[in-house]
């Protein structure tokens, strides 16, 4: 029997959507109690919105935006700066065997579902949703 691959188009796998959920847990764990050991870090409430994790679990990529939506180019940098302290912490709680290399890129979804909600309440759209 083969292994099922990952293809394009074909999504994460449960394996993925498992261990992509169990970090972000944690690193949003981690990051709320202040486990860190940089005070411009701790200072920061951060939302971490979703983990997407590569195929071999290697690489998983964090979605994060500051509370508030102040310093937001701050944030990655400062989570981009201590990813060595972080993996570590995450691989220790987590219990995983290998904890994937961490990248972090700002959540933009909550300002999609603004331009969503904007569009949605325009005159124009509503009369086409209505009939």
């Amino acid at each position: 029997m083969t292994k099922n691959r990952f293809h394009e188009g074909a999504g994460p796998s449960q394996r993925q959507l498992r261990v992509s959920e169990l970090i972000r847990r944690t690193l949003a764990e981690v990051l709320a109690r202040g486990d860190i050991h940089d005070p411009d870090l701790n200072r920061m409430s951060v939302t971490v919105g979703e983990v997407r994790i590569s195929p071999d679990l290697k690489i998983a990529t964090a979605y994060v935006l500051p509370l508030g939506g102040k310093g937001q180019e701050d944030v990655v940098k400062l989570l981009a700066r201590n990813k060595g302290e972080l993996r570590r912490i995450i691989g220790k709680k987590a219990g995983l065997k290998f904890t994937p290399d961490l990248r972090f890129q700002l959540d933009e979804t909550f300002d999609q579902m603004d331009e969503t909600r904007r569009m949605l309440s325009q005159d124009a759209v509503r009369r086409d949703l209505d009939t």
